[in-house]
């Protein structure tokens, strides 16, 4: 009888471990699923999320920013991102705030809200939106967005390419053409957003595709820009080739840049600082999109100005987004150091401003 009696203690002593680590199993899958960094990068982001959640309770957003109540997703690229996709943005936007506050790069971060500003942003009435123009990071497709929501066309697919980007009949206004008050009003109460991407990758694409490639037939980039360049910047007089990534590079680097910029015009704004096209530290944007996550900044700015349910961005090719680091590094790879510190030290405001390393080949 004593030795059933044991047995049958032993029995309920055994039970009660397994239901002890079951409860452990099932509270470490919940806690798993709960806090499981939606992009995979595993458990030891977790102390960032824990830390993005704090910066955000301390961050301070301008009231006239239209942060919508719930922040459903929208398309397939947004699913998964609803509790990290606002908290990133918010970061974005204070990060914004603190770098505009350093004195030591307010030369390099303000810029007066000129007529050359003005030019670069687009207006959406109907929906009271505003969109400044960045080259080189996708703008091509938000212009279309904007097209079909002023209703020129009823869908992106009908708008024909050559219409795209002429402004006399794409029926996008530019916030240059309102008078000083109607300026005003829209600044201060439209929603406002802009795109910005690595700004040396950025200056790799504006160089392949305006002086490469030219997919759009500008001759002038290739006849009267490049020539330009060449006769100022180019150090092998002898050498009769085309303009290259190092004629560039020592262009843009030159602390007197500006008095070809004017010879140039508004071409310029394919390679010019996001600082000079679009005033971040003057203008209270709401959102600020970044190229390499476009997959998930195009819907979710789209939800955050309301418009998610009348028009859809459109669709990305795989890897169009990607940084490419080894591209950028080989693009360099000849380039003096002393030219590419004289560049970077001209784009240092835009590479802070919106988060960006300086890149190795620098630091080394």
């Amino acid at each position: 009888w004593l030795a059933s009696d044991n047995m049958h203690h032993q029995w309920l002593l055994l039970a009660a471990c397994f239901w002890v680590i079951f409860m452990f199993m099932v509270a470490s899958k919940f806690i798993t699923l709960t806090f499981k960094d939606p992009d995979g990068y595993g458990a030891k982001q977790e102390p960032l999320i824990l830390t993005a959640v704090t910066k955000v309770e301390e961050a301070h957003v301008p009231e006239e920013k239209h942060w919508p109540e719930e922040f459903q997703p929208t398309g397939k690229a947004f699913t998964g991102n609803l509790i990290r996709h606002p908290l990133v943005h918010m970061e974005r936007l204070e990060l914004l705030q603190n770098v505009c506050k350093d004195a030591a790069l307010r030369n390099l971060s303000h810029t007066a809200v000129s007529k050359f500003v003005l030019d670069r942003i687009f207006v959406c009435d109907k929906h009271k939106i505003l969109f400044c123009q960045t080259p080189k990071v996708g703008n091509t497709q938000w212009k279309k967005v904007l097209i079909v929501l002023n209703g020129a066309y009823s869908s992106i697919e009908e708008i024909p390419e050559n219409i795209v980007h002429d402004h006399e009949k794409n029926g996008l206004p530019r916030l240059s053409s309102f008078s000083d008050s109607e300026i005003r009003k829209r600044l201060n109460l439209y929603f406002k957003f802009f795109i910005v991407r690595d700004p040396f990758e950025r200056l790799i694409s504006a160089f392949k595709d305006k002086f490469v490639h030219n997919p759009r037939f500008e001759p002038w980039y290739r006849h009267e820009i490049a020539p330009g360049i060449i006769r100022k910047y180019r150090k092998n007089r002898t050498e009769t080739k085309g303009l290259q990534f190092e004629d560039f590079v020592r262009y843009l680097g030159d602390p007197n840049h500006r008095w070809l910029d004017v010879q140039f015009g508004d071409h310029i704004i394919h390679w010019v600082t996001y600082v000079e096209l679009c005033a971040p530290c003057e203008i209270t944007y709401s959102v600020i999109g970044h190229h390499e996550t476009l997959e998930d900044d195009a819907p979710y700015i789209l939800k955050a100005a309301g418009i998610d349910h009348l028009v859809s961005y459109p669709t990305i090719p795989p890897g169009i987004t990607v940084y490419n680091k080894t591209k950028v590094e080989r693009y360099f790879s000849g380039i003096s150091k002393r030219d590419i510190r004289r560049l970077y030290a001209r784009f240092e405001g835009d590479f802070k401003l919106f988060g960006y390393r300086e890149p190795d080949f620098l630091l080394n």
